[in-house]
């Protein structure tokens, strides 16, 4: 089964996920940023899995135009969906992810991941490091990544 991993990482924890999602699924799949995209023909693919970042609530606005473009498309393949984010509260987390998707193709979706993030200090601005520091209390680096749910996620996506 072809899969495309379709995915936009501003300090690299959404990319790096759909690399791992893309080698547990073999030489079929890929990941691609969403912004490369416009090159890659989506009828070539069996299975598509979106996903990015949160940050203050919202993923980033490429991968939410992509889904909203291709929705009947997608609505035709096994998609699962996911985001890298920072809420400790899984309800919430899962408000994040089906907030920032429509409706319809969260509800057709196979699975649905929330596989954590990182704070990674080193990869941020000056204007971002100060934001973090004074939201979200952070001084230094930090990884959330949740490996039990990108498992669980890429389980349910080869049942």
């Amino acid at each position: 089964m072809k899969t495309l991993v379709v995915y936009a990482s501003k300090h690299g924890c959404a990319q790096n996920a759909a690399e791992k999602l893309a080698k547990a699924f073999g030489q079929d799949a890929i990941a691609n940023n969403v912004r490369n995209i416009a090159r890659i023909d989506l009828e070539d693919f069996d299975r598509i899995i979106i996903g990015g970042s949160i940050h203050a609530g919202r993923i980033q606005g490429p991968v939410k135009t992509f889904a909203q473009r291709n929705l009947n498309l997608l609505l035709q393949k096994q998609t699962g969906l996911f985001i890298c984010h920072m809420e400790e509260d899984t309800e919430k987390a899962m408000k994040e992810l089906t907030d920032n998707f429509p409706v319809p193709l969260v509800e057709h979706a196979t699975a649905k991941g929330l596989f954590g993030g990182e704070f990674d200090l080193d990869k941020m601005n000056i204007i971002e490091k100060f934001i973090i520091k004074k939201v979200a209390h952070v001084t230094e680096s930090v990884s959330k990544i949740h490996e039990e749910n990108i498992e669980k996620f890429i389980a349910a996506m080869k049942d």
